[in-house]
């Protein structure tokens, strides 16, 4: 069962939250939009109140769930924007369904696969989640995601953050760990897509690295680079990336 929030009416816009994260982190955006769109915001299962049952999970799975639950909802021709590991499930669901997306948006995301670097950080963070459990794994995940330099200033949005992120799985953070290892690449699958494409990159993005979201921004139509941003620029530049949004859904 996918778990999912929904506000306003006309064309749907999807809105896939990341790892740590529940549909929940989309609020302001689906209030912001639901003027002009019909925004919905689902809980990944392992996330927020989506339940999962068990530790071991791919994306492409995770796509299938979405498409189904699409349909039962009756969202045709969807507008998909993903932040992180909602980006890679964007990207499984479209190499799953193909031109039923009328365009795609990746936040912080990206369509390599992990390097070996980064599947040893999944393999650690693994470890880290069996032995401490959700709550510690969190406390100590989410801060970084944001830059040093303004974990101050944003430590209330920081501290929502944590408080969501706790509402997480032990099941879910390890399956996704293990699926985010595993995912393959999608960049042809992404080239390949003719409709519109949005990626947003953050310049201090310590977990999708600026040089990383280089290397890919021919595949997409449009490419936004802000200056200063770490992984969470839904927060860290809302009203910046929210006029970005709302002029890629509505092209």
């Amino acid at each position: 069962m996918i778990h999912f929030f929904e506000k306003g009416q006309g064309k749907p816009v999807v809105l896939i939250h990341g790892f740590c994260e529940s549909g929940n982190m989309w609020i302001p955006f689906a209030e912001a939009l639901s003027s002009d769109f019909r925004v919905i915001c689902p809980d990944l299962p392992g996330f927020g109140d989506s339940p999962i049952e068990r530790d071991r999970i791919t994306l492409e799975e995770v796509a299938v769930q979405l498409e189904e639950w699409m349909d039962e909802q009756k969202v045709q021709n969807p507008i998909v924007i993903g932040h992180s590991l909602g980006g890679y499930v964007a990207l499984a669901l479209l190499e799953l369904m193909g031109n039923k997306i009328k365009a795609l948006g990746l936040f912080h995301s990206t369509a390599f696969a992990d390097d070996e670097e980064k599947k040893e950080m999944r393999n650690r963070t693994v470890t880290f989640l069996k032995k401490n459990g959700v709550e510690k794994f969190v406390t100590s995940f989410v801060p970084p995601l944001f830059p040093e330099a303004r974990r101050e200033e944003l430590a209330p949005e920081i501290q929502n953050a944590i408080e969501d992120a706790k509402r997480s799985s032990l099941e879910g953070l390890i399956g996704y760990s293990r699926a985010m290892r595993d995912r393959k690449d999608r960049l042809e699958v992404l080239k390949n897509f003719s409709g519109p494409k949005l990626l947003i990159a953050g310049t201090e993005d310590g977990a999708v690295k600026i040089e990383v979201s280089r290397k890919q921004k021919e595949a997409f139509t449009q490419y936004v680079e802000l200056e200063g941003v770490g992984h969470m620029g839904m927060i860290e530049a809302k009203e910046k990336t929210l006029e970005v949004v709302r002029s890629f859904v509505i092209s």
